[in-house]
């Protein structure tokens, strides 16, 4: 009888856990519904993935064409070997739909694989680990689950994968058979959760490239630094400050996607002055400083938070911390000067310091700091140290010197970022 009663107890224990985890992913998935940047996405899903589980480690692939991309990783033991601060930077690479290795042939099979110790599959197996990566780092992969991203059409659009679980002790164990099912619906919702992302990054960058089409300066590598530097510079920034971690996971979401489409207002522009190599003449800088405007009148009326957030950068990405950069204070719809605001030549006094808004001040300096390290057509890359300097020489002039500061002293995680978007 007390054998029973045990089994029973161990039974209802069982059913109460799995219960719990259910209603943590019906809660995940309704956090994940509201976060709009796939980037971002892809992020909250592997750490969220990572706590449900207690995994170190863990990684995101997503597919592209007949390929697996590896598109984030994250892993505490390697992370608190770093100074406080700095992000774990990592190398980015493809790998073949195939059962050779263990995401591909997750990928092939659409079925989740349950490993306990990684360095010791079997060789029977048609997949291997690829040990490099831990003898590199010095880490040690042992259990390793790895599920599919399967969206509502049964397509496979990715793989997650989760490395070392840990009790409560903290050792390594494997992951348990008992938590699968949840997982596999984790992983469903996730993998929908990503295709909505994918289709709201696909609107913007179609919205790009009709400035792309128009000016050859504005490429899609480029409207991914800004926006990738942006949410860097913002999060350390705003870590510094400490400001809740709820406003910074939103913030990050909006200037990301506002960022992108911080010169969109490039369509209205004149070829003859968008295409030009050379240098504007006073008129035609005047003409184009007009792309501000017409940015910002695509989003002058309010519909969501995004909208509020393209307006704040389209419009002010180009005001200087003291003033002197522009449109400044004028009518979005009518390019008139507002009442009061007029300047000591009779035109709009430009918006300075704190008038300008965070998200403009942050992508001002993501911006210049692109241009100036990558070709145009106009110009070769300036070398980073010349770059840097440059930066140094408009603080207080055309940036913000606490932004900047902050932008200056992630440098690593900066250029980590550039060489994820080569153009």
């Amino acid at each position: 009888m007390i054998n029973v009663t045990q089994s029973r107890d161990r039974g209802d224990n069982q059913v109460s856990e799995n219960l719990s985890m259910l209603e943590r992913v019906l809660e995940f998935e309704s956090e994940i519904s509201r976060v709009r940047d796939v980037d971002l996405l892809l992020e909250k899903i592997l750490g969220e993935a990572r706590c449900f589980t207690n995994a170190d480690a863990g990684s995101i692939y997503i597919r592209e064409g007949d390929s697996l991309k590896f598109s984030y990783t994250q892993n505490d033991t390697l992370q608190s070997q770093l100074p406080s601060g700095k992000k774990l930077i990592y190398s980015t690479f493809s790998t073949p739909i195939n059962s050779n290795s263990i995401s591909g042939h997750v990928a092939v099979t659409g079925q989740p694989l349950n490993i306990p110790d990684a360095w010791e599959i079997s060789r029977e197996t048609p997949y291997s680990f690829n040990r490099s990566y831990d003898e590199l780092s010095g880490y040690r992969t042992r259990s390793m689950l790895t599920l599919p991203l399967t969206t509502q059409r049964g397509d496979v659009s990715g793989v997650l994968q989760l490395i070392n679980a840990k009790n409560k002790k903290g050792d390594v164990i494997p992951f348990p058979e008992s938590g699968m099912p949840v997982l596999v619906h984790l992983a469903n919702a996730a993998a929908n959760a990503v295709e909505r992302a994918k289709l709201t990054r696909g609107i913007i960058l179609r919205m790009n490239k009709m400035a792309e089409l128009r000016d050859p300066k504005e490429t899609g590598a480029h409207v991914n630094r800004v926006a990738s530097y942006s949410v860097a510079l913002y999060e350390a920034w705003a870590n510094m400050k400490g400001l809740p971690p709820v406003e910074i996971d939103r913030n990050r979401d909006l200037l990301r996607l506002a960022a992108m489409l911080h010169d969109v207002g490039k369509v209205a522009i004149s070829d003859v002055i968008l295409k030009k190599p050379g240098r504007f003449t006073p008129e035609e800088y005047e003409i184009m400083k007009q792309h501000t405007l017409f940015g910002a009148r695509l989003f002058g009326e309010v519909y969501s938070d995004i909208d509020a957030a393209a307006m704040d950068v389209t419009l002010n990405h180009h005001e200087w911390w003291d003033g002197n950069g522009y449109p400044g204070y004028l009518d979005t719809l009518t390019g008139i000067t507002l009442p009061g605001f007029e300047g000591a030549n009779g035109r709009a006094r430009g918006k300075k310091g704190e008038e300008i808004p965070l998200f403009g001040r942050i992508v001002a300096i993501a911006d210049v700091y692109d241009a100036l390290s990558n070709k145009r057509c106009y110009k070769e890359a300036w070398d980073a140290d010349a770059v840097i300097e440059e930066l140094k020489n408009e603080s207080g002039r055309m940036f913000d010197p606490e932004l900047l500061e902050v932008f200056l002293l992630n440098m690593e995680t900066i250029q980590h970022i550039s060489s994820l978007y080569p153009d």
